[in-house]
Parts: C-alpha cells; structure tokens; sequence
C-alpha cells in the first residue's frame, strides 16, 4: 500500500510540469469470462489487456515526471516511438519519464492489468446464482491506475476516448456515449476534459432499461439526454427503474432551473452493480451505484428517500465535482459538501419526499457530529497530504458537517445569492480546477458580504459548539430576558457566528406540545441576548436551532428536559421532535443523560412517532445505546426492556405498515430471551403469525441471524435458508451468519479467513467482519484483542486500503469495554509513533469511540 501513494507536493509538481491533451484507452476484457487470451499470464491474478496512449506536453526541457500504473506485469512502453525498458521505467507503480523535452509528447504503455476483488480498479464479480460474469470500475480517489497508465490526480483533467474488447455476448457502457460496436469492440465518443478518477466502464450480461429526459430552454434550443439504467439480470424482477428514471427527471429539472447550465455529458447511465465499497459514484455519463438500492423485499419509504437522495447527490456533482473539479483533495468539500446539500436541497424542491431536511437533522447530522469529535477532526477544508489522507477523508465532515454549513450559509446569504454565486462560479470555472477562494469570490459578488471570516469560522477550524438557552422571568411569568450560551470544546475552542431560529413551546387546550413564539437572531461569542423574545411568556420547551438552521450540539434548560421527559411524544411539528431526538442522543453519547434514561425514552414515545426515517434512526440509536453506553451491569435488564417493548410496539402497528415492518426488524436486532426466539422461528417456520407481516426473504434473514448468534438456530438452518436464497445477497447473509455463531472454532476460522487470507472478495470480508462481532459474545471475542494490536500493521501493508480499512475499522475490540483495552490501544498507539498516518488515525478513531463509551457507562452506572 505505502508504494502506491501519491503525496500532494509530487502531484503539485508535476501539474507545473505537465498539460494533459488526450487519453485513448483500449481495454480487452475477454478473460473476464475465464477464457484467457493468448496474452493471458498462466499463473498469479486474472489479468486483462490494457494499452494507453497519452497525448501532453512538458512545460520546460530536461524535466524528470512520471506517470501512475498498478499493475502485475507491463509488455511494452513507447515514448515518442522510443522503446523503453519496462524494466528499467516500471517499478509496479509508476513509469519513470526522465529527461523530457519541451513541448508535445506521446507515451504508449502495454500493460496487463488486474482484476480486482476488493472494489477497486476493474472489480469482477461472478453471480452465484448463474455463473454469469459482471465488470465495473470504481477508482476514487486514484484507482484509475489499476486500469490504465494515466497521470492520477484531479487536476491533470484531459479528454477521454475508450475503445472495450469483450464477449461478444456482453453488452459494455463508458463514460462517452457508444459510436459502434462490430462483434465485440466497442467504442466511444470522447468525453469532455474530465478527471482520471471519473472515467467509467461498466460491462457484463446487464439487464438494461432506457428512458429519455428533453429540456427546451428559452433561447428554444433543446437539450436531449438519453437515460439508461442496469442491474444484473437476477435482480431485474426486482429493479423499479420507473422510479429510478422519475427521480431521475426530476433531479434534471431542478437543476436546470437553478444552475443556468445545461447538463455538459451527453447521456446519463445508472449502473447498480454488485459488492460495491460506496454508495454511489459521480461518473459522468456513467454514474455506479450500490445494487442494494434495488429492494428484493418490502423496506420503508426511508429506503426509498435514501435512494432518491443518492441519486440527487451523484446527479449534483455533474457540475459540482466533474465540470468544476477541487485542484487537489485539500478541497474535496468543494464538491462531496455541494452534493450532499443540493441532494436533499433537490430532493425537498422536487420530489415526493418534502420532509427530506428531517432525516437530514436526524440522520445525516448525527453523522457530522461523531466526526467532528473524534480526535482526527478536521476543518473542511483540510490538510491532505497524501492519498492515504484524502481516501480516509470521505468523512462526515466533508459530506455531512460541510452540508450543514451551507445550510447555514444559505440562511446568512440568501438563497437567491447562493445560487447565483453558483452559476457563475459554473460559467468561470467549467472543464476547470479550484480552490476555496475561487468560490468565496464568486459568492462575495452575489452576496455583497466579505465571506473571509465566515469562511475562517466554518470552513478553516474544526469542533462542534453548543448552544444552550439561559432564561429568567418576572413575577407574571413572562421572560425578561433570553440568552443562548456558545461553548467550545477546550480542544477547538473556536465560537462561532451562528444564524439560529429560537422557538418556545408549550401545551395547548389538548395537550399538543406547540410552538406559539420563534425569533431568528445571530448568535455569536459566549453569550447573545435574543432581544425579540423578552415579554413572551413562560414555556414549557426552549428549542435552540429550531428549523435546523446551523450546525450545533443542541442542549437544554432543566425546565426544557423535563418536559421531553414527560411528552417528548405530544410535540406536534416533525422537524422539530426530530430535533429534540438528536439533542438527546448526543446528550447520552456525552455521558449527560444516562443511556437506560434515553431507552425510556425510546421505550416511552417512539412508538408515537409518525416519521418512519427517524423512528428507523432512534431504533439505531437506542440499541447503540445499550451496547456501547449503558452500564454492563444493567444491559441484560435493559436489553429485556427493549425486547419487550418492540414486541408490544410490534403487537400494536397498523398490519402491513411500514411502521409494523420497522419494529419487526428492531424487534429481531434486541431479541435476548427463549421466548423471543421462539417468536422468530415460528414466523420462519409458518407457526407463528403476526397479522399484516409478510415475512419476505429479506425479512427471514433478518429474524434467523439473531438465532444463530445466540445458538438457537444451527449451522443447517443457515444452509438451509441459502438454499431458499441461492442468490448472491443470499451469500452474503448465509457468510455473516455462520460467522456469527457462538464458537470458538467458529471464530477462529472467520479471523483467519479475514486477517490471513486474502481470498475473499470485498463484500465477504465486509459479512464476516459483521458475523463475527456479536455483542453477546463479549468473552467469546476476548482473545482476539491482543491478537489485533499483532495483526494490523502487517493488514494495512499487504493489503488494499479498502480492505485495510474495513479490517482495521471493523475487528478493533470495542466490545471488549474495559479499562484493559484502552491500556492496549495506548500502548500500541505509543510503540507505533512510525506506523503510516492513516492507520494510526483509525486505531485513535476507535480508541476514542471506546474512551466515550467508558465514560458514558460511568455515568449510567450512577444513573
């Protein structure tokens, strides 16, 4: 892994150096399909044909540069139709270019190229279900590489055309729209100037679904796009592409109406495609997303409103990110905060989903402010030094916190300023690469303001304030004076200025917790008097960053948390109860509020509450909270408290709900006695019947893996059920079960298939990492602590970052709960100040997750 970085200075150095004309790639895919060619290597990794021809010109003569290629072998290497010695030039990562002349040149590099089973570079992926073979790329941040010879940073941007030999059989997509296909060559027109990174090629036996999108502007010139979206052919019964194609259309108009620039790629590819790392990927013209956006069984309309906002997001980047691309990943927010704000900002103006910003408060946010607390915090804005930072940086700071911002940003700006600023920054900077000041300069001239020392503020500094209401009143109840208090983590002491809506409430005639009185002021330093609310009378709930203004920890005044202890459930408005939920979770992940008191909450009013996105989110919670922050001593009576209370909440949903489907699946996630299991395996088996429950495939999953966890359910049961479900989501379920169960044998083999062996794909890695972390098997788990601190530096430098990451990430102790453990990771910390940066910051991540869930225990312990 080391020897395939790339650091900022080289790639500064080299953009001085190099202007990128053109790339002609010429892939041959044919021995995807296990039929080698006659260039085919007889032994080592499946390899396919891959010759790159590249047109640039060097700014001054007698330069030394390179070009980025990972791969097992290199045949030929020309440069100005001079032979190179591959041995000489290639050193398994990068092509040494010495000695360049001034002006135009032309390297032409043969090389056989991998494919890859870890979801980087050309991943190959065979069906279990037909045998059929599947191919697609992902290369985010610089897995290009992997694929074809290129010079891998953003900011090298050059047109691409791509020319795909594969099976005759097959059907292949590209970034560029297909020009001709002759027996199985296919080849494509070329792309705009793009970056390396967003090139895309998609091939296999796709089930393949077409639309189309037409635009008149009113000049009358029309825009037509042509729309397509695949899947592999044993999800197409399930794959709702309608929908797809609906919110598709949806996002186009919206865009259109407000970006003042026509979509700039031609057409618009949607692939779900199997054992994908991400959620989705930004190719233009070629957008990849994970298959399991396509629902094999029934979900709620929260999956159905996380999928249209993917959709939204990757459609945002088409000129957040791809027409206009961040100079260097420094400036990644430029683009992942854009698309995940006008994602939902889209996804609210357009669609069917108008509450989108609920979820966005409740879910997304709380994303944002675990990052923004771990000890690797960030400013937006970040300090990338290499590309092992920048692929770790795809964080809730960058995406989550970075929305967030510019949520408050259009609250300080305007609306109208905000999206003019963005017209123009499209118009001045297309095909392009930017920094920071190149949109603060755009966004000074729409709005009129200096944005310098906001910028400083909520771009350039890290930490999460809090923002706490301090109230006093007169003998008649009305308040004299309101002020919020701002703090600052003594870490990232920074206070910030804050556009924040304060709303009061109270109980009417009925019992409604409503709100009768709101004031939009700018807070700012440790303590701002809202003027506008002195004379209201008294209420029963102050509710600081009311509308979900800004970006900040919400804390309360005892009057204020006695009234959610009482009725959190009687708050009428949505957004708002959300709000009051987030606040409270991170009250108990602070160690304010006992975690057994949040779970009576939960117990209390969830089964009240009508958003199904934030009941999915508290159920999450609150089974976070029992594992990680309830007191060991008290978890086994809590965990019967929850059990009891999802089965009654189960009981009492409307049959056939969407709410009835969510408390079955939580039900199933706190199951913890023989009378629950008993309950789960007669609705596998037919004798237990729950009235409106259809018990669909996905569903039976869900009910058999507690089961197997707690050893009420065999190693037959699961083969069973796979044979019910010979798919390849089947596969992934049937691998985390028999990872999951209660044997010492049993994890042993998973440890070792994992942390030994490089066997598995991505997808299979990601199963068994979850089958083998059971929060009932703490002691069981016990041994593998000292065993992890043995292993992790040798994972992160054999294997791929992707793996390395889920490994490390994934198998760190955290259920081992003990002071013990927090000795270990400080003494591997200590003894390993020289291991890579990357993996020291997510040994600290988890070490920190640990450390808070110490503390939020001692705090329940007392509770």
């Amino acid at each position: 892994m080391p020897g395939e970085n790339l650091t900022r200075d080289e790639a500064r150095e080299r953009a001085e150096l190099l202007t990128v004309d053109g790339y002609d790639v010429e892939l041959d895919i044919r021995s995807a399909t296990g039929d080698p060619g006659p260039d085919e290597r007889p032994e080592g990794p499946l390899t396919f044909r891959s010759v790159t021809t590249i047109r640039f010109r060097a700014a001054r003569g007698g330069a030394s540069t390179f070009a980025d290629l990972v791969a097992p072998s290199v045949n030929a290497v020309t440069l100005d139709g001079a032979e190179l010695d591959p041995a000489v030039v290639f050193d398994g990562t990068r092509i040494a270019l010495a000695d360049l002349a001034e002006g135009e040149h032309v390297l032409v590099v043969d090389a056989q190229c991998a494919y890859s089973r870890t979801g980087e570079g050309m991943h190959r992926f065979i069906d279990p279900e037909d045998g059929e073979v599947y191919l697609y790329t992902q290369y985010e941040p610089a897995d290009a590489r992997r694929v074809f010879a290129n010079f891998e940073q953003p900011d090298l941007k050059a047109p691409y055309r791509f020319r795909v030999t594969a099976p005759a059989e097959w059907t292949v997509w590209s970034n560029g729209a297909e020009e001709s296909r002759e027996g199985g060559v296919w080849r494509f027109a070329e792309t705009e100037p793009i970056s390396t990174y967003i090139t895309a090629v998609v091939a296999g036996p796709y089930h393949y679904v077409t639309d189309s999108y037409s635009r008149t502007f009113e000049d009358g010139t029309v825009l037509e796009i042509p729309l397509g979206a695949m899947c592999r052919k044993g999800l197409a019964k399930h794959f709702d592409a309608d929908d797809v194609f609906l919110i598709t259309k949806q996002g186009l108009d919206f865009f259109h109406d407000n970006f003042d620039y026509p979509y700039p790629f031609g057409k618009y590819d949607q692939a779900f495609v199997p054992e994908y790392n991400l959620g989705a990927m930004e190719n233009p013209g070629c957008v990849t997303f994970r298959e399991e956006y396509i629902f094999r069984g029934k979900v709620t309309q929260a999956a159905y409103e996380g999928r249209a906002n993917v959709i939204l997001h990757e459609m945002a980047h088409m000129w957040f990110g791809d027409l206009v691309t961040m100079q260097w990943w420094d400036d990644l927010w430029l683009k992942e905060s854009f698309a995940d704000f006008m994602g939902v900002f889209a996804m609210t103006g357009a669609t069917r989903f108008e509450d989108g910003w609920i979820t966005f408060a409740n879910n997304r946010k709380s994303w944002a402010y675990r990052a923004d607390q771990l000890p690797s915090t960030h400013p937006i804005t970040a300090d990338i030094r290499d590309l092992e930072d920048a692929k770790l940086n795809f964080d809730g700071i960058t995406y989550a916190k970075g929305a967030s911002v510019l949520k408050q940003l259009v609250a300080y700006v305007g609306r109208d300023a905000f999206l003019e600023g963005a017209r123009r920054y499209f118009k001045k900077h297309a095909y392009g690469n930017t920094r920071l000041g190149d949109l603060l300069s755009v966004l000074s001239e729409t709005s009129g303001r200096d944005m310098t020392a906001w910028s400083r503020s909520w771009l350039q500094t890290a930490g999460v304030n809090s923002l706490t209401p301090v109230a006093t009143y007169d003998a008649a109840g009305r308040i004299t004076e309101l002020a919020v208090l701002q703090e600052a983590a003594e870490s990232h002491p920074e206070l910030r200025p804050h556009r924040v809506a304060v709303g009061l409430y109270r109980r009417d005639t009925e019992g409604a917790l409503v709100r009768y009185a709101r004031a939009e002021a700018d807070v700012s330093g440790p303590r701002t008097v809202i003027g506008e609310l002195a004379g209201a009378e008294r209420p029963e709930l102050i509710l600081v960053n009311d509308d979900d203004l800004t970006y900040c920890k919400v804390r309360f005044d005892e009057v204020s948390l006695a009234t959610l202890r009482g009725h959190l459930g009687d708050i009428t408005d949505p957004l708002a109860r959300a709000l009051c939920w987030s606040a409270l979770w991170n009250l108990t992940r602070d160690g304010l509020m006992p975690a057994r008191d949040f779970v009576s909450l939960v117990l209390a009013f969830a089964g009240r509450e009508t958003d199904i996105g934030v009941l999915q989110m508290l159920h999450a919670w609150t089974r976070g909270a029992l594992v990680n922050y309830a007191a060991p001593a008290w978890r086994e009576e809590g965990g019967r408290a929850l059990a009891e209370g999802a089965l009654g909440e189960l009981r009492l949903a409307e049959p056939g709900s969407e709410h009835q489907l969510a408390w079955a699946r939580f039900f199933a996630s706190v199951a913890a006695s023989d009378t629950d299991f008993q309950l789960l395996s007669g609705l596998l088996d037919g004798t237990a019947r729950i009235d409106g429950l259809d018990v669909d495939q996905e569903l039976r999953w869900a009910f058999l893996s507690p089961l197997v966890a707690h050893g009420a359910a065999d190693e037959a049961a699961v083969d069973a059920e796979l044979t019910r479900d010979d798919t390849a989501s089947g596969k992934r379920h049937h691998v985390r079960c028999l990872a999951s169960r209660p044997s010492a044998e049993v994890k042993a083999r998973a440890w070792a298939d994992v942390v030994e062996s490089d066997a598995l794909s991505n997808a299979l890695v990601e199963a068994t990492i979850a089958g083998f972390g059971q929060s009932s098997q703490r002691e069981l788990l016990a041994p593998y602590t000292a065993r992890y601190f043995e292993a992790i530096e040798r994972v992160w430098a054999e294997r791929s970052i992707q793996i390395g990451m889920a490994v490390v990430k994934g198998l760190f102790p955290s259920l081992q709960d003990d002071p013990a453990t927090l000795e270990a990771t400080d003494a591997w910390l200590e003894s390993r100040s020289d291991a890579a940066p990357a993996l020291r910051r997510l040994v600290l991540e988890a070490r920190d997750d640990l450390a808070r869930g110490l503390r939020a225990q001692a705090a329940d312990s007392v509770a």
